[in-house]
């Protein structure tokens, strides 16, 4: 029997704005909050007036504690989530991570000792497949064979830096992972969703600090070449966003079959048409556009029946360490441009 009742849940880390995200999106698919708990009293204190129903927990064990609780979703400071998640999963509890997931080879290597360990599960946020409308159609297009056999996907996520607004952990690469392994696993995931890839490899990739000599362990570039089964990926991702843009970047999806081709338009259309969720379809019968704002996204929902009913359907266990295995492995064999070189031999 399919179990429906409510999951309570539960915040731990909130170093970044997503975290409202990711409870707005569980709260909204019925789960109930149930406390939070972050050491830092500024962050804690808004996310309160946000959320007054939740308990504010006085420690992280409080939470682990508590056998009511079922799920913990982060958004931590990007080193720490993989360490908190492996607490969460020994504690018999799901986590949902912000993206990225890990930030080093070991700590996915850990995670998938110890997911295999308790059955717990270890999920990340994509947001840009898993709460966008628009790439959400794409999916179901492409499920249908709308553009034939997926050959390739061009991923592309420029972002805004807003220098003043960042936290000190931001600059510290150790911290935040690098920008492939930060950005880029949003590109990683959806090059394993559209094109259906068990496994794949890095061809190449390459980082660089072309801007930013004030701060020696940002990344503001980065892209890679993927080869999977029949297929290839192209991601690049970047912190060049002009400030007169009005979003916080241009994100692009660009999936390519053997019948036609999908452009998603995530934030905003540059040639003009309003809102976000702009889907392009080209294909022998020729080109047509939908605005994808009113699709479902059902990710939420399918994680809470995932939780209830210890199920895979809002995504694979497998898909979700491939996604992360890929964008550590680039991010650890990329190329170093950029005030990042290092000066070789003659030099």
């Amino acid at each position: 029997m399919t179990d429906t009742s409510r999951v309570r849940f539960a915040v731990i880390g909130l170093n970044h704005g997503h975290i409202y995200d990711q409870v707005n999106i569980l709260l909204a698919a019925g789960g109930e909050l149930a406390a939070f708990y972050a050491p830092e009293p500024d962050l804690s204190d808004a996310f309160a007036k946000t959320y007054p129903r939740a308990v504010r927990a006085g420690s992280a064990a409080q939470i682990l504690d508590d056998e009511s609780i079922q799920l913990v979703t982060s958004a931590a400071i990007p080193n720490e989530r993989a360490p908190l998640g492996l607490d969460v999963m020994r504690h018999g509890k799901d986590y949902l991570s912000d993206k990225p997931g890990f930030t080093t080879l070991e700590q996915l290597a850990e995670a998938r000792r110890v997911q295999a360990e308790t059955g717990q599960i270890y999920s990340v946020f994509y947001a840009e497949r898993l709460a966008n409308p628009a790439t959400r159609r794409a999916g179901e297009l492409v499920r249908t064979g709308a553009i034939g056999e997926v050959v390739q996907t061009i991923g592309v996520g420029p972002h805004k830096i807003n220098l003043p607004t960042r936290p000190a952990w931001f600059f510290e690469r150790a911290k935040y992972g690098g920008i492939l392994t930060d950005i880029g696993s949003h590109q990683m995931d959806q090059f394993l969703f559209f094109t259906g890839a068990k496994s794949a490899q890095v061809v190449f990739s390459q980082v660089a600090n072309y801007q930013h000599p004030d701060y020696p362990e940002l990344e503001d570039f980065g892209d890679v070449i993927l080869r999977g089964e029949n297929c290839s990926g192209y991601v690049r991702v970047d912190w060049f966003t002009p400030a007169g843009l009005p979003t916080f970047g241009d994100t692009r999806l660009t999936v390519i079959g053997t019948e036609g081709y999908i452009e998603v338009r995530k934030n905003l259309d540059i040639a003009g048409r309003p809102g976000a969720n702009h889907l392009f379809l080209a294909d022998r019968q020729g080109v047509r556009y939908e605005n994808c704002e009113n699709v479902e996204i059902p990710f939420a929902r399918q994680l809470l029946d995932d939780v209830r009913n210890r199920t895979e359907t809002a995504m694979t266990q497998e898909h979700c360490f491939l996604a992360s295995e890929l964008t550590l492995q680039a991010e650890a064999q990329a190329v170093r441009l950029g005030f990042l070189a290092q000066p070789g031999p003659g030099f």
